[in-house]
């Protein structure tokens, strides 16, 4: 008599998408490791790290989005390193600065739009820059932008505005709860062309570590909330 109400619990759980290792080529040859969960039905979103990390960054954020109906591809970029107790495959055979992991982003946006069609670009700091001009550079293939932590990272003091400026699918824009990163993403989200939430959170680390409740105890909830009402038209 206890065995079938167990059951139809179990069956009423959301599936939480295992891993998939993958790899593709970078149009100068390298090979970007990635892990894909997901079945092919849900939209892809792309998941880009921060310096010095890896695409564990994304463990506990990925089966969250999965079980919001959306199909996952986190990235290892060239420009990396061993966050999170993990290796970053790529860097580790072929190492490189914040520009030349774009190189990265492009591929992994053309292998998620074989895929699925298309993909939503979601950026953790330096790669929250680098998701402004993928989307720019990508119009038919990017349909939303998703930048965690965004700033001029790159030297010249408006790479990212300028990129931002051709911009048309909607963005989202979040920051650590510091005035500077505040500042620095209020900049970029004005230069957009296209519809912009900004969200200055009361409590937030840098970058996607946002909505990692290891991370950031006492706000992960505030950043998810807000991450998941821009995210339902795009379901």
């Amino acid at each position: 008599m206890r065995i079938a109400p167990l059951f139809a619990m179990l069956a009423l759980a959301p599936t939480v998408a295992l891993a998939e290792a993958v790899t593709f080529q970078a149009a100068d040859g390298v090979t970007v490791h990635g892990d894909y969960r997901g079945d092919g039905a849900g939209p892809m979103i792309v998941l880009f790290h921060q310096a010095g990390s890896n695409l564990h960054e994304y463990d506990p954020i990925a089966p969250e989005l999965n079980a919001a109906g959306f199909d996952t591809l986190a990235v290892d970029q060239r420009s990396g390193g061993q966050a999170y107790g993990a290796v970053n495959q790529t860097a580790k055979a072929a190492g490189g600065d914040y520009l030349a992991a774009y190189a990265d982003l492009e591929a992994a946006l053309a292998w998620a739009s074989a895929k699925q069609g298309g993909a939503i670009v979601w950026g953790s700091s330096y790669s929250a820059a680098l998701v402004f001009r993928l989307a720019a550079d990508h119009p038919g293939d990017v349909r939303a932008v998703l930048s965690f932590s965004p700033g001029e990272y790159f030297g010249d003091g408006h790479f990212v505005r300028d990129a931002a400026a051709g911009v048309t699918q909607p963005v989202f824009v979040s920051s650590a709860s510091d005035a500077g990163e505040i500042s620095a993403a209020q900049a970029i989200a004005a230069a957009v062309a296209g519809p912009v939430t900004q969200l200055a959170p009361q409590r937030a680390t840098h970058g996607s570590s946002a909505l990692r409740s290891d991370q950031n105890p006492d706000g992960a909830a505030e950043v998810w909330a807000s991450v998941n009402t821009f995210l339902a038209p795009l379901r």
